[in-house]
């Protein structure tokens, strides 16, 4: 029996090099061309960031984007075919070249950025880890949940962010472990766990789901720095540019104030920044193989980011999050794109 598995693991093996260095040869950008849509690693259902309706349509900072690139490479935001992933899927489908981008509530940290052979294409959210629980329970800090039992998503970085926290401050708590987003939700909801603990958009949207979502309070802590934003394959830099600048391109529009509703009327401005986001001066497209406007189609199709934040998770959604950190560097905020020149 081993002796036949060999002599068909070896050709597996060999058909799977080629693919992957066929790939690799072509780069992401002719491979999506080529098919004509962009295959984007989604989280399976996590309101404000990547959810589906009723109907199977997509909403989300994260799932927004994946239209970005969509619009900047085929110049059809609507040319996506998103695939929901877990946790623990996420990285694999990416490495395997099952999608051609991941845009899912993910964590730049060293050993994802090193270690995984992948590129983080920049910030599309910064976020941090927080604790969600129960009002009737009396707390109001999260140095009083020695004991408790944490619901908590498995292949995260709140599983060892969680661990760091309890083990500083000389707490112990038991870990209730689930494989979704959605799963802590239902946990929590049922009495399985006293608290909820996860990046603090995600306790926002995830109390949604909650049979009482007025009876759950997020604590004022927060443990944990969690920039969020889309990855890539490293090797293929062409790729890795194109996604960067798609989003840099939604924050430069919004520091410059051009949304999806003045971007045509902006192409007669005489500001050369402007001019230059538009592709009518300036560096152009050619540089990433892109058409010049590649970033009028990301602002006319998408909108801009604070447009994209608005409508997903700011004042004008369920969420009604602030926009804090993530507001321009301008105004008040860290959010900060490399300038078009």
């Amino acid at each position: 029996m081993i002796r036949k598995l060999k002599k068909w693991v070896a050709p597996v093996l060999m058909l799977a090099a080629t693919g992957a260095q066929a790939e690799s040869d072509s780069g992401t950008l002719e491979t999506v061309l080529s098919k004509g849509y962009l295959s984007c690693g989604v989280n399976t259902g996590l309101p404000g960031f990547a959810t589906p309706d009723e109907k199977g349509k997509w909403s989300g900072i994260d799932v927004d984007v994946c239209r970005g690139v969509a619009a900047a490479v085929l110049g059809d935001a609507s040319k996506v075919k998103f695939i929901p992933l877990t946790a623990k899927e996420r990285f694999t489908a990416l490495q395997s070249g099952e999608i051609d981008m991941l845009s899912r509530n993910t964590t730049w940290t060293l050993t994802r950025d090193a270690s995984l052979g992948l590129n983080f294409a920049g910030v599309s959210y910064y976020d941090g880890q927080g604790f969600l629980v129960k009002k009737e329970l009396g707390v109001t800090s999260a140095k009083q949940l020695d004991g408790a039992a944490i619901c908590i998503q498995s292949g995260t970085t709140t599983e060892l962010n969680l661990a760091d926290y309890f083990r500083t401050n000389g707490m112990k708590y038991q870990p209730v472990v689930f494989d979704t987003s959605d799963g802590t939700a239902k946990g929590f909801d049922s009495g399985r766990c006293d608290v909820l603990t996860s990046d603090q958009s995600q306790l926002y949207a995830l109390r949604l789901r909650l049979s009482k979502p007025d009876q759950a309070v997020v604590l004022p802590e927060v443990i944990s720095k969690e920039p969020l934003g889309p990855l890539v394959r490293q090797g293929d830099d062409q790729w890795f540019n194109i996604v960067k600048w798609s989003l840099f391109a939604m924050i430069n529009a919004e520091e410059l104030g051009l949304t999806s509703a003045n971007v045509d009327k902006s192409k007669s401005s005489t500001d050369p920044s402007v001019r230059r986001l538009l592709g009518i001066e300036g560096p152009k497209g050619k540089g990433m193989g892109l058409k010049d406007d590649w970033a009028y189609q990301v602002v006319k199709q998408v909108g801009n980011y604070g447009e994209i934040f608005e409508r997903n998770i700011g004042a004008s959604s369920p969420l009604k999050i602030e926009r804090g950190l993530n507001a321009q560097w301008s105004q008040g905020g860290i959010l900060y794109a490399p300038p078009f020149r």
